[in-house]
């Protein structure tokens, strides 16, 4: 089968988001630091005790630590309320930089669970509750693995080694993602969603190479100093300004400059995965906003170039920003949630049987 002709790429330009009034302009201030911001409620939704917010969303949650060679991981689990109630498919799911799984995050977490679907996340090294200098993530190849080591022991439990399985990764959990894909064995994972993935860095964004040599030359001793320029990301993540206050007085964002290595890591992961795109053979989603000041939409369209994949969709959301679900507008979030559910329902009943043997 013709790759190119089995794709689906699709511009959203029949369904532009329109740009964000003047008054929110605090998303993408003149000023290096965000506007004042009110204290952080006990949870991104309020005030409701957990039980009692997840019930109403038709999910149950749990929460528990993994051990892994490299340290403790936080981990946690949504899936449909109703025990009875037949599981479609698995998905792990892996945050970006600087977030966790327990603040908004976990929406996507949610709304996969209410469509059915077992749901799986676990903290980054260094991010969250996991174990690791908050913030830092100077081996990328590490933080891979100590995630992939946890979702293997759910994806090949007794329980759910017969359904489809899918990895999730947004931001740099999708660069994260992709390289927990290179280090799985063939045909672990049924296929691949990607949201705003970190594979191409805006030109803006790139870190200065007169900063990262000269760290360089303190052979290691540098890596982990919080000393790189800011460039405010949560700002230019963010079209939402109310939906902003509540993302950025997460307790457990990492919020200072970032660190060395973890820059460094980016460069060098990012460069790889573009010269390794061609090896990407599962079924995949990737979608991006126009806007995107965090990440550049042009490393998805690269990935569905590239890819070997005869299986591939890819959808350009007009005007959205890099947080397609946490920070947009609700009508806009609730286009990609739709385009998202659409694709896994339909991929989770196309390789399903072949899965589960039938």
């Amino acid at each position: 089968m013709d790759a190119k002709k089995a794709g689906n790429r699709d511009v959203l330009k029949d369904k532009k988001v329109q740009p964000p009034p003047a008054s929110s302009s605090v998303l993408m201030p003149p000023q290096p630091d965000l506007p004042p911001l009110p204290p952080p409620p006990p949870f991104f939704w309020g005030e409701t005790p957990e039980v009692e917010f997840y019930k109403s969303q038709g999910v149950r949650n749990s929460k528990s630590y993994f051990q892994t060679p490299n340290g403790n991981i936080f981990t946690q689990s949504w899936l449909p309320i109703d025990e009875t109630q037949p599981v479609k498919a698995t998905v792990f799911m892996t945050h970006g930089y600087g977030s966790d799984s327990s603040w908004c995050f976990q929406k996507i977490c949610i709304e996969y669970a209410k469509w059915g679907y077992a749901v799986f996340a676990a903290d980054l090294l260094g991010h969250g509750r996991s174990d690791g200098l908050h913030g830092y993530l100077g081996d990328m190849d590490k933080v891979a693995a100590t995630s992939l080591s946890y979702f293997l022991s759910v994806r090949l439990s007794e329980t759910y080694c017969k359904l489809p399985a899918f990895l999730f990764g947004e931001s740099m959990g999708g660069m994260i993602t992709m390289l927990i894909y290179f280090q799985s064995e063939p045909d672990t994972w049924t296929g691949l969603i990607f949201s705003a993935p970190l594979f191409v860095i805006p030109e803006n964004m790139i870190p200065s190479k007169l900063h990262l040599t000269m760290y360089g030359l303190l052979f290691g001793f540098a890596d982990t100093w919080a000393a790189m320029p800011d460039n405010k990301m949560v700002g230019k993540a963010i079209r939402d300004p109310e939906k902003l206050k509540i993302i950025a007085v997460n307790p457990k964002r990492y919020a200072g400059r970032p660190r060395v290595g973890t820059m460094r890591e980016v460069v060098r992961v990012t460069n790889y995965i573009q010269n390794n795109f061609h090896k990407v053979k599962a079924p995949f989603l990737t979608l991006h906003g126009t806007s995107d000041g965090v990440t550049c939409p042009t490393g998805s369209q690269l990935l569905y170039e590239k890819a070997s994949s005869e299986d591939k969709t890819l959808k350009l959301y007009e005007g959205m920003y890099h947080s397609l679900i946490q920070g947009e507008p609700d009508d806009a979030a609730n286009l990609v949630l739709a385009d998202m559910r659409k694709w896994i329902d339909e991929k989770s009943e196309k390789y399903g049987s072949k899965s589960n043997n039938n």
